[in-house]
């Protein structure tokens, strides 16, 4: 059971010092006040001796009320029909039970005390006072004490409630800021796939460019090992980048990662390809591309992306078509299309597939549809993203 969910009836916890000596304070005090009430105007006698053992028993009796308040409160209600002086601690433990157990328990107990103070009524005088205007005061007090101990019961639950309230929503919140965190991270680690894949494909490009070319001149073995070194050193980077993302416990600021790529980063993308030695033919007729939503920009460029690096992996030497149309309202339409190779040219080690299915899962995300497929000797990349006008 959570510790904050506690029903009424648990009146077990031990009470503190304080209330213990608050409660034989109280008790003492109001005791002492009635044996003076009753007696000032009376002889001592032997009812005296049998009101001051009541008072005194009671008042040793009401602090077991913080614990065992049913079978305390029935005891002081016993000795509160046989002496006035019990009367406070009784009412004192019937508050203890209308607080702390449930209504009918209560109830029980506030008729049995009214049962009690009947009989007290019946054999002791109370000051000129009718018995029946005597019953009906110890009827509305112990109304009143029922009153009280619902309202604290209520007022206890409506605490308890909002406690537990307020720890399952700061647990909530926890946990949809763990699941921010590794959403974040997990758009990292897709983004940066893309990148490594696309940066390490070039460099497989230059690297078998020089491995079967060892007859090239020195000047262009000298251009391709320092595009291979630069390549090294970005990849390096790149890869240093993530897993210090990766490995943070805060989540990643926007501010603190590079700048995501526009569509006026297409060309400067095609144009690496290029100067890895393939054959890109780019086809771009799209309106206003600086007013691409950042999302549309974004899955784009990375269509194109991963569809150059799936020809440098698998169709190296062969031509490669990009169409890239549209506009706001209209949509965006991206079409990859390179024939197939007569041959396997895929380097040993490379893996296929694993990023056409984040590509597609990245494209779905953005409300549009991918869709590759080999037809009439060629393989083709379609996308269709939708651009809100």
């Amino acid at each position: 059971m959570n510790r904050f969910s506690l029903g009424p009836e648990d009146c077990d916890r031990r009470p503190g010092t304080p209330l213990i000596a608050a409660v034989l304070g109280a008790s003492g005090v109001l005791v002492a006040a009635t044996l003076l009430a009753w007696w000032v105007d009376h002889p001592l006698g032997s009812l005296f001796a049998v009101d001051l053992a009541a008072g005194a028993l009671s008042w040793l009796l009401t602090p077991l009320a913080l614990w065992r308040p049913v079978a305390t409160t029935a005891v002081l209600t016993v000795l509160a029909a046989m002496s006035p002086a019990a009367t406070p601690p009784a009412t004192i433990g019937a508050l203890q039970v209308a607080r702390r157990r449930r209504f009918p328990v209560a109830v029980a107990v506030a008729v049995a005390g009214l049962a009690a103070h009947a009989v007290q009524g019946a054999w002791r005088s109370h000051g000129g006072m009718s018995y029946g205007w005597w019953l009906v005061l110890v009827t509305i007090g112990y109304g009143a004490l029922l009153g009280w101990g619902a309202w604290a019961q209520a007022r206890t639950a409506l605490i308890r409630s909002l406690h537990d309230r307020a720890v399952r929503a700061e647990a909530e919140q926890g946990r949809r800021v763990a699941e921010a965190r590794m959403l974040e991270r997990r758009q990292i680690a897709r983004e940066m796939h893309d990148v490594l894949a696309h940066r390490l494909s070039l460099l497989a490009t230059f690297a078998g460019a020089m491995e079967y070319r060892p007859d090239s001149s020195p000047e262009q073995l000298s251009r391709a090992a320092g595009v291979v070194r630069d390549g090294v050193h970005q990849a390096l980077e790149e890869l240093r980048e993530v897993i210090s993302l990766l490995r943070d416990d805060d989540p990643p600021q926007p501010e603190g990662r590079r700048p995501q790529p526009v569509l006026a980063d297409v060309p400067r993308l095609v144009e690496e390809s290029r100067d890895a030695g393939a054959e890109v033919l780019l086809r771009e007729a799209v309106d206003e591309p600086a007013e691409a939503p950042p999302v549309v920009a974004r899955t784009a460029y990375r269509v194109i992306q991963e569809g150059l690096t799936n020809a440098r992996k698998h169709a190296a030497g062969q031509p490669v078509r990009v169409a890239l149309r549209g506009g706001p309202g209209a949509g965006l339409e991206i079409d990859v299309r390179n024939p197939l190779a007569s041959h396997r040219t895929t380097p040993p080690g490379w893996s296929g597939g694993a990023g056409l299915v984040g590509l597609t899962e990245r494209v779905h995300l953005a409300g549009g549809q991918l869709d590759h497929q080999v037809t009439g000797g060629e393989f083709r990349l379609h996308a269709s993203i939708p651009w809100p006008a």
